[in-house]
């Protein structure tokens, strides 16, 4: 773990004497998942439900809020059977899918979710042209329902075809009133509109919080961090995570802290635990 710069530090003490109010939001893949080859397989690290269920008790609620679809967040995570320990706690576990797109919470236990945008049905046609043209027709097509995600990590050369993909599909996306999104060695396209910093800035509205950590490891994490600046403005403490790999760290210099990996997560979440547990004690 380590502090960006002394205000990073300053911000960290902040939150935990705040965090009674406070509202954890975590990504999924690369914060509490370890990244995989296949992203049908990449399940929740076996000591994050203990840690968040440690962590419940002392903070105001936990998101989970991801680009995956909210059901196989769900599924991978065992974020149900986490939701049904913060219930008992008498605290609400969330889950937003789709950078928002579908919503689910441990107390209303249904997805809900939003139509496919408008556009994708003819993006999803024309893109096995588009990644044969590219020299990419072997990569891994991901149908998320209310996205599509091209993962090049297969690839003999991951790097290169996924700079060879970028200009054509997002152009393809433009041209069907779509947004591209890149990330760990896969592009994803969606709707537009929609995105982690709209959740973050929700959640910080819905449930009056004083406090806002989120933890994250790529790009579609930026707004997450930009809609913190935004509540940190509006006086809300707040702390930005990355979680940083050999593969990304373009988060890094926008966070407060730098970890290493879902491990590295889990490790700050428990010392925040720790540290507001204490302070909650002694005060």
């Amino acid at each position: 773990m380590r502090f960006s710069s002394s205000d990073g530090e300053k911000r960290y003490d902040a939150l935990v004497q705040a965090a009674a109010r406070t509202v954890v939001g975590l990504d999924f893949d690369g914060t509490l998942s370890p990244i995989v080859a296949d992203p049908t397989a990449a399940h929740i690290h076996p000591d994050a439900r203990d840690v968040l269920v440690e962590l419940a008790e002392e903070v105001a609620a936990i998101a989970v809020i991801t680009g995956r679809p909210a059901r196989q967040a769900l599924d991978l995570g065992g974020l149900e059977e986490v939701g049904d320990a913060l219930q008992a706690a008498g605290k609400e576990l969330y889950v937003f899918g789709q950078y928002g797109n579908e919503r689910w919470t441990s107390t209303r236990r249904r997805i809900v979710g939003a139509r496919p945008p408008r556009g994708l049905a003819t993006f999803e046609r024309d893109l096995p042209r588009l990644l044969r043209r590219a020299d990419a027709a072997e990569a891994f097509i991901e149908d998320k329902g209310l996205a599509v995600a091209v993962h090049t990590r297969r690839l003999p050369d991951p790097d290169g075809a996924f700079e060879r993909l970028l200009p054509p599909m997002r152009e393809l996306a433009e041209r069907n009133g779509l947004v591209l999104e890149p990330g760990r060695a896969v592009i994803e396209v969606r709707s537009a509109g929609s995105h982690k910093g709209l959740v973050v800035q929700r959640l910080a509205t819905v449930l009056d919080a004083d406090g806002f950590l989120f933890a994250g490891d790529d790009l579609g994490d930026v707004e997450a961090f930009e809609a913190l600046d935004e509540l940190a403005t509006a006086g809300v403490d707040v702390l930005k995570v990355c979680s940083a790999s050999d593969e990304q760290s373009a988060l890094a210099e926008m966070s407060d802290v730098v970890v290493r990996g879902p491990e590295g997560v889990l490790a700050l979440l428990a010392r925040l635990t720790a540290d507001a547990r204490a302070d909650r004690l002694t005060s």
